[in-house]
Order: C-alpha cells, then structure tokens, then sequence
C-alpha cells in the first residue's frame, strides 16, 4: 500500500473519515486520562470539598446514603 492509497482511504472514504476522528477522540482520551493523574500528584494536598467530584474514586459514602 503506498502513500496515495493511504491518503484516498482516510481522507476521502467514509471508513477513512471514521478512523481518523475515532483515533482522534482515543488519542484526546488518553491525553485527558495522563493530564488528570498528574494534576491529582502535584494538588495532593489540597482538601476535598463538598461540591468536588472524582472520575477515578469510588464514591462510597453516596452509596451509603440510600
């Protein structure tokens, strides 16, 4: 497969449209996932208020509540 089949799939083919924005959207994922855990490592001393939530925690005192 050469450079020119490669650029008419991705770019001018549904499929080829799709796997660029689904590769996109995986590739923000992860870049969000690291940017959240080093945000968590350098702000661990700051006090968890009652408005915070988490994406990574469990959240077992709302679960006691009902």
């Amino acid at each position: 497969m050469d450079f020119e089949q490669l650029y008419h799939f991705l770019f001018q083919t549904f499929p080829g449209i799709g796997c660029l924005v689904g590769g996109g959207i995986v590739i923000c994922l992860i870049a969000c996932i690291i940017m959240e855990r080093r945000t968590r490592k350098m702000f661990v001393d700051r006090p968890k208020g009652e408005d915070d939530w988490s994406l990574f925690d469990d959240d077992e005192d709302e679960d006691a509540g009902k």
